[in-house]
């Protein structure tokens, strides 16, 4: 139940932005025990565009079962083949996201 008192604002919060993809990437590796110094964040954040950070997360899950799989050290070739064979929802739902954004213009206060 919405009402004045309880919540008085609606937040949209929207998909991840490049910088903030940049630091979901960071923080993701780094659980991972990967140095992200060893990859080139500004293209994965830049490849991940529509991605949600739960998406980014499992793009780096991916990859690990393909290095590992291979017997290879993580790299950005994996990261990469791994968001190229990814369909975000932002891709698959793509009307939806776009209605969602348009009720959210007039509706509500978006987080930055």
């Amino acid at each position: 139940m919405v009402r004045k008192g309880r919540l008085d604002e609606i937040f949209f919060v929207d998909l991840p932005n490049e910088a903030v993809r940049k630091d979901i990437f960071e923080l993701h590796l780094r659980k991972r025990n990967e140095e992200p110094e060893q990859f080139d964040i500004d293209a994965l954040a830049s490849l991940s565009e529509g991605f949600s950070g739960a998406e980014i997360e499992q793009v780096i899950v991916n990859a690990l079962y393909t290095s590992a799989g291979v017997d290879e050290k993580l790299s950005n070739v994996q990261l990469e083949g791994s968001i190229r064979s990814t369909n975000p929802l932002s891709v698959v739902m793509f009307e939806n996201v776009a209605s969602l954004r348009k009720w959210a213009e007039e509706r509500c206060v978006f987080a930055d």
